[in-house]
């Protein structure tokens, strides 16, 4: 009698659990799938196993449309397609506002501020991200962009020559990366110490990857070692924080994003204070830096491995050369015309994404494909649900700039590597034409051959070639 009192005593509890859990998620309206593991949810599948896989398998399990999962620590609705883009891109600050993980929460401290704040959070149409502070300003503008671009260029110059000349064989890697950090350090902060920025790079490695992580924060592992970055790289910068409020006060003049925030101050008067100045610029040049020179990376891929393609490129950025006068610098012009020159760029987006995707919270309940995605939820959103898809391109695996090209263009949404709406990548022009500028000077300077074509790409959610992309190089 006693053992069946405990069964039936286990099961009224269970079932209770089971009820409660069923009313608080609504259940029965929630989009198919999974929430893994206790604790875990599905997060190594999405971080260790291909992303498209991992997108790729659940749509033919679950749904086309949309699935749940947990990734992260959160309870995540994954919106696939065109369609998907579509309603997320045209209800941003409706249904959807931004959200870091918590691993980048952690990394880029100005979160930390909540916790010690009573008071509620503010608003979710308040920019509170270092969008706001690049955006405002409007220092990413084309006409602001255009008084930038021949420093762009001059520094791509003197980095190719610093690296390339009279060499055999250069990992590329390395070298975009360099250059990458060398124009977002200018661009953002003004300043151009080279050993000064060397010493970030691998810093910045080491963030990069913990920004998309497990939270463990022991010694050995990817989060460790993101937190030690981002202390180094936070003490570097509050040091070019207190050199450039020296040189502000002396009458520098104010050309960059950083001496904007430094002036800046909000509607009582308050100016916002250094540590929160480093993690807004951290994450800017973050940002700024492996995206940009992920895709430099595989451009050089991707040329070297089709000498068509690279002889028409080259064509076409010869052809604007021969129209300026010797030793002038790219200007916005020219790089309007490098209308082919940016369909290979496109397409090498479309074949190795420099990022995967990115997260929103949801800000009120609403229905989607005939699911229920509660508030409080998080929304992700992937490149992987259209790109490699035969439905939007044809030969998906095929590299061919061509399909850009007017009457070839892949339908609407499922093209998107910067996002969409109001929430498009902020950076989208600086990324232009800083690959733009980095092609242009490369292709006439060298012609090359990739050394390992079978090469293997590492890192799923920051894809990179395993050795550092070497190349054999030809000067012309």
């Amino acid at each position: 009698m006693e053992l069946l009192t405990v069964a039936v005593s286990i099961v009224l509890i269970a079932l209770t659990f089971f009820l409660l859990r069923r009313s608080t998620d609504k259940g029965d309206a929630l989009p198919p799938g999974s929430f893994g593991w206790p604790v875990l949810g599905e997060s190594v599948e999405f971080l260790f196993g291909k992303p498209e896989n991992f997108v790729g398998d659940r749509m033919k399990k679950y749904s086309p449309d949309i699935f749940k999962t947990k990734i992260l620590g959160e309870k995540t609705a994954v919106i696939c397609g065109p369609a998907g883009h579509k309603f997320l891109f045209s209800n941003e600050q409706k249904y959807f506002t931004a959200f870091r993980p918590h691993p980048m929460q952690h990394l880029f401290r100005s979160y930390k501020t909540k916790s010690a704040a009573p008071a509620a959070a503010p608003p979710p149409s308040k920019a509170t991200d270092e969008s706001k502070a690049i955006r405002q300003p409007g220092f990413l503008k084309p006409e602001a962009l255009m008084r930038f671009l021949a420093g762009m260029d001059l520094i791509t110059q003197k980095q190719l020559q610093i690296h390339c000349a009279g060499k055999n064989v250069v990992e590329f890697y390395p070298l975009s990366k360099t250059i990458t950090l060398t124009i977002a350090c200018q661009f953002f902060m003004g300043i151009n110490n080279p050993e000064r920025i060397a010493r970030l790079v691998k810093s910045f490695d080491d963030i990069t990857v913990g920004m998309h992580c497990i939270m463990l924060n022991v010694p050995g592992t990817i989060f460790y070692r993101g937190n030690k970055a981002a202390a180094a790289i936070r003490k570097e910068l509050i040091a070019v924080i207190k050199e450039k409020k020296q040189a502000i006060a002396g009458g520098a003049p104010l050309h960059d994003i950083l001496s904007h925030m430094i002036v800046a101050s909000d509607p009582s008067g308050q100016s916002m204070p250094e540590p929160e100045i480093a993690d807004k610029i951290m994450g800017i040049l973050t940002a700024g830096y492996s995206t940009v020179a992920t895709t430099m990376t595989f451009l050089m891929k991707y040329l070297g491995l089709n000498p068509d393609i690279y002889e028409r490129v080259r064509a076409e950025q010869l052809e604007i050369a021969a129209a300026k006068k010797e030793g002038m610098p790219l200007d916005w012009e020219d790089v309007g015309k490098m209308k082919y020159s940016w369909n290979v760029i496109c397409e090498t987006m479309r074949m190795v994404p420099p990022l995967q995707g990115t997260f929103r919270e949801v800000l009120e309940e609403f229905s989607y494909a005939g699911y229920t995605i509660p508030k409080g939820w998080k929304v992700y959103w992937t490149v992987s649900t259209t790109n490699m898809n035969p439905q939007y391109f044809k030969e998906p695996e095929r590299f061919n700039p061509s399909r850009y090209e007017e009457g070839e263009a892949p339908p609407p949404y499922t093209y998107v590597p910067f996002g969409g709406g109001p929430r498009m990548c902020p950076g989208k022009e600086y990324a232009r034409i800083s690959i733009l500028a980095f092609l242009h000077n490369v292709v006439k300077a060298y012609r090359w051959e990739v050394v390992d074509p079978n090469e293997k790409v590492q890192g799923d959610m920051m894809p990179e070639p395993q050795k550092g992309l070497p190349v054999r190089l030809y000067q012309h």
